[in-house]
Formats: structure tokens, C-alpha cells, sequence
């Protein structure tokens, strides 16, 4: 067997069924790999199940900045029977396994039996541990510092767990320290230091905390749990009210009661949790009244796969309620995306008084990687809209630009009406047919004012281009990797972090373009079919999936080469 090499970066797979720690694997590992000096990146595909099944991490270890999936293995940990049927299709010629002898495969393989090792050590649960010591050894890092991790990371458990969590992990980095075969070189950067490590979930919940977010509700569905779970545990420090629900239906009311009473308020959901909540997404349209939904989207539709990744949600989030009113979509593409747009829509909610979701999905919630702290500051955008009311205060004035003064019941004198119905500018239920028709006018003309304050599309590239393409949502790094690396001549790159209402100037740049490529994930390319009825633009190229699994680099770079002959 050759040798193999590893300077600039390695892509390594750990996989097994749930119930085996892999998920504990993830986490310890990138965090010592992270303070150790290098950039990490880790992504997770994972079955709907509590045992069983296949369940696989990626972890990239590079010394410049990884932001990206990529789909080839170079080394490749499986942790039962199983692991190596359910990737094959990532395994290449390149690939190196590293596997028990009971575990069959004809493509590279070192011996080393992990599970033999932790049932010497008491339990086979411990051959994760193991596998995570022997990676760590393969950088030949201080295995004090490692034992320090390892003993924090298990402090919760008992001394017996920790203990034996402690050998497993010298059993396997004892065994790496012996390899001849793999050579990691990977060059570190101490500038990763003071970098954060975080996923998409926290993200999205410390920009909501930025935005003044000071109450929760919601009813736990995947992939959108993780927001919920962090804003609950930042309301033990911070003055949050974190309620869980006993449905959608009660989350999203709680939600817009709360901000009736001048809190700022988030939900958190997934497409059949939303589902139930469209008759109070109507409800704050009709009322004017802020709301932030974050929505993480997931292959539907029903229950779909629950534990998949998907862009489905957009006609949902953009058609969802009955009737017409105004609202506002955000679609990060990033981890620094997720928190500027988190928080940037508390602000827009309270400024324009509608509804603003923050469409994310579970590849971008549960992917994570280091983070500049200087990225994660909050903007200066933070100010609160309402108004102190007087006697004879109007909830709903007719106002030049549709925007009325927002009161909050006991600041000021005002008495502060608002009904589900429609209603007078006190909020009082009304029939009167032509008052209606005001009342639609005043609430749709706020899309004027909004259309002044709209994020403008990412453009990268040369201006004088024939080819554009088009992504939003997590799409964002394959993207932009794949586009850099193929270097395309005559063709750019727009990138859209809101997704309604759209940027004018988005329309200037289609225009100019003789062929659009739509990159999305799903079956009907749901936002380039929003570009094209928008600006009257013609996109019959399009790189879709809805496989339930997220773009890689390789993937992209492959089939942009094929749209662009």
C-alpha cells in the first residue's frame, strides 16, 4: 500500500449507526482541532431514527479557510457493517479506510480494531472515543492537551465514563502514533485562536439575541429545534422568556401577543410546524403586527424526510395565509449570514410592523465551522419603533406611506386597539366596504417604503459577462467555491440573501445576461421561477436536487462545466 499525504487539506468521514456517538465524535474532535490552530468544517447526513441506520460526519481540516462540503472521501472511519455500502458513492480510488477486520471493503484499508480496543476497555460504545484518539494522533498533536479537552468535554458524566472515555482516546492515538501510511502536514494558523465554533442554529439564535429578541415560543420540530434549545438556554443569563408550546397554533399567537405587549419575539419551525401557523401569520398581517419566524426547511412534503435538507419552503413562506399583506423573506447563506439576517429581521419586523422569516435548512443549521468574532458583532441597527400613545390614539391612521404609529398597551395615554377583523383606525371591526378598501391600500403600501430599504444581491465577477449565476440559501460556498475555481470566462456570480421583496437591481443584472443558471435544492427551481415572473426573464437552465442532501463542491464544479459548454 502506498502512502498517503496530507499538506493542505483532508476530508475525513466518520460513520455508524445512531446510538454510537458519532455526533460525540464531531464535536470533540473539531473543537481540539480547532484550538490546536486549524480551519474546520463539519456537516452531518443523518436517518430518522433513534438507533440503527447510517448516520455520517464530514470533517475538513485545512489550513486556509473551509467553508465548504466536498463529497470525495480522503479518510474514511466505519464504525459498523453498514458504514461502507451506505457511502459508497462518496468512496474513491483516493480513499483510505481505516476499519475493523470483520468490516469488508476492496478499497484501501489499514487494520485497526477499534471495537476490539473498547471492549478490552470495557465497552464497544467506546470505540467512538477511540477513533476520535486516533485521528488526533495522526496530527501528532500534545496529547496533554488533548486529555484536558476530553476530561472537560465528559466533566458531566461520571469519573468511570470520563476515565475510560480518557483511555480509549490514548489507545487510539498510541495506534496512530504507529502508522507509517498517513502523513498529516497540514499547516496551522494561530489567527483561529479567538475564533468562534459554532453551527447554523446558533447562528441564527445569537443574531435573534443581537436583534433584541427577549421571548420564544415554539413547539420542537427538527431541523428547527436548535434555535429554540439555544435561545432557552441563553434566557438562564439574559432577561428571555423561552416557552415551549403545546402546538404551532399557540407558539405563533404567544409570539404576536408578546409583541403586542412590546416584547420582540421569535418562533422557530419547521414546513409542517409553519403549516399550522399560517392563520396567525394572517393574523399579524391583518393586525400590523411585527413577527420573526425562523423556518428551517426540510424535504416535504408531509413529513417528508425529516432529517434531510431541502429549499421547498420558499412558495410556502412567500404564498403562505390567506389573503394579501405585506412580508419580508431572509435566506442566509452562511453562518455569518445567519446571524447578520437574524438579526437585521427583528429590525425590519418592528420598523415596517410585518411579518419577516428567516428561511434556513438543515444542512445550514447543522453545518459548522470557525468563526471571526469580529463577524459576529451586532450592527447599530437595533432601535425599537413604537411610539408613546396619547388620548384619542389611532392604532391604524391612514398615513402618506401606509406606516402607522405603533402603541404599546400602557406606554402612554392611548388606548391601543387591534382586531383580527377588519377594522376602523382605532381598531374597531368595521363593514364599511370603502374603509376597506383604505385600509387594504394603507397595509400593501408599506411594500413602497420597504422596496427602499432592501438588501442588494452578492455580485461576483466580471461585469462584462454573458453567463449568471444564481443561487440563494446555502447553496452560497459550493457556489462561490466551485465558481472560483472553474473561473469561467464570461460569466458571474449572484448571490441573493433576500428573497422578497427583490431588489431592482437584481433585474439590471439579469437583464444583461444572455444565459441564467437557477442553482437550487429542489424539483422545481421555486426562486428562479420567482426571478423570472418578477423581471420577465427567461432561466431554462437549471441545476436542481432534492435528494434530501446538500450540494458539494465537486458536484457544482461538475455540472456548472456541463451548462457552460
Amino acid at each position: 500500500m502506498r502512502n498517503y499525504e496530507f499538506t493542505d487539506r483532508i476530508n475525513i468521514v466518520l460513520c455508524g449507526g445512531a446510538g454510537q456517538g458519532i455526533q460525540t465524535i464531531e464535536v470533540l474532535m473539531t473543537r481540539i482541532l480547532k484550538n490546536a490552530g486549524y480551519n474546520v468544517f463539519a456537516t452531518k447526513e443523518y436517518m430518522s431514527r433513534v438507533r440503527g441506520g447510517s448516520n455520517s460526519t464530514t470533517i475538513t481540516v485545512s489550513s486556509a479557510e473551509g467553508r465548504c462540503f466536498y463529497n470525495n472521501i480522503d479518510l474514511l472511519i466505519p464504525l459498523d457493517q453498514n458504514a461502507v455500502k451506505h457511502l459508497k458513492k462518496r468512496i474513491t480510488r483516493e480513499t483510505l479506510i481505516l476499519a475493523d477486520s470483520n468490516i469488508e471493503t476492496r478499497h484501501n484499508k489499514i487494520l485497526v480494531d477499534f471495537n476490539d480496543i473498547a471492549v478490552k476497555l470495557g465497552n464497544k460504545v467506546y470505540a467512538n472515543s477511540v477513533a476520535a484518539g486516533y485521528v488526533l494522533g495522526l496530527f501528532r498533536l500534545d496529547f496533554k492537551v488533548l486529555e484536558e479537552v476530553v476530561s472537560n468535554f465528559f466533566s458531566g458524566k461520571s469519573d468511570e465514563i470520563s476515565e475510560k472515555n480518557i483511555k480509549a482516546v490514548r489507545k487510539g492515538y498510541d495506534e496512530a502514533l504507529k502508522s507509517d501510511k498517513i502523513s498529516v502536514d497540514i499547516a496551522r494558523n494561530t489567527s483561529t485562536d479567538n475564533d468562534l465554533l459554532i453551527n447554523g442554529s446558533d447562528a441564527v439564535a445569537l443574531g435573534a439575541v443581537a436583534g433584541g429578541c427577549n421571548f420564544m415560543s415554539s413547539y420542537p420540530m427538527s431541523p428547527s429545534t436548535g434555535v429554540f434549545t439555544n435561545i432557552a438556554k441563553y434566557s438562564k443569563e439574559l432577561p428571555i422568556i423561552a416557552e415551549q408550546a403545546e402546538d404551532e397554533i399557540s407558539a405563533i399567537n404567544m409570539a404576536i401577543g408578546a409583541w403586542y405587549a412590546g416584547s420582540r419575539a421569535i418562533v422557530s419551525t419547521s414546513g409542517g410546524g409553519f403549516a399550522l401557523m399560517t392563520e396567525g401569520l394572517s393574523l399579524a398581517g391583518m393586525i400590523e403586527s411585527p413577527l420573526v419566524i425562523h423556518l428551517a426547511q426540510r424535504p416535504a412534503p408531509a413529513t417528508g424526510l425529516p432529517t434531510r435538507t431541502e429549499q421547498g419552503d420558499l412558495n410556502f413562506a412567500l404564498y403562505g395565509g390567506h389573503g394579501d399583506f405585506p412580508r419580508i423573506i431572509l435566506a442566509p447563506g452562511n453562518i455569518e449570514q445567519a446571524f447578520k439576517l437574524s438579526e437585521k429581521a427583528f429590525y425590519y419586523a418592528d420598523k415596517y410592523q410585518v411579518p419577516v422569516i428567516i428561511l434556513t435548512d438543515q444542512y445550514l443549521v447543522d453545518t459548522y465551522y470557525n468563526v471571526r468574532e469580529k463577524d459576529l458583532l451586532p450592527s447599530s441597527e437595533n432601535s425599537h419603533f413604537f411610539t408613546e400613545t396619547s388620548p384619542g390614539y389611532l392604532r391604524y391612521r391612514i398615513t402618506d406611506d401606509g406606516l402607522s404609529p405603533r402603541g404599546i398597551p400602557g406606554f402612554g395615554k392611548g388606548l391601543v386597539m387591534v382586531d383580527s377583523d377588519e377594522h376602523d383606525e382605532a381598531g374597531r371591526i368595521t363593514e364599511d366596504l370603502d374603509l376597506r378598501i383604505k385600509m387594504s391600500g394603507k397595509r400593501m403600501k408599506k411594500l413602497d417604503l420597504i422596496k427602499n430599504d432592501l438588501i442588494e444581491p452578492v455580485f461576483t465577477g466580471n461585469k462584462n459577462y454573458k453567463n449568471l449565476i444564481v443561487a440563494w440559501g446555502s447553496n452560497y460556498h459550493a457556489v462561490k467555491n466551485a465558481f472560483e475555481t472553474l473561473e469561467p470566462e464570461g460569466t458571474a456570480f449572484l448571490f441573493f440573501e433576500q428573497l422578497y421583496p427583490l431588489h431592482e437591481l437584481a433585474g439590471v443584472y439579469l437583464n444583461k445576461a444572455e444565459n441564467i443558471i437557477g442553482i437550487e435544492n429542489n424539483f422545481t427551481g421555486q426562486f428562479t421561477n420567482l426571478l423570472e415572473h418578477r423581471f420577465r426573464v427567461n432561466i431554462d437552465k437549471r441545476i436542481l436536487k432534492y435528494n434530501g442532501l446538500a450540494f458539494s463542491q465537486e458536484e457544482i464544479i461538475s455540472r456548472l462545466t456541463e451548462v457552460l459548454i
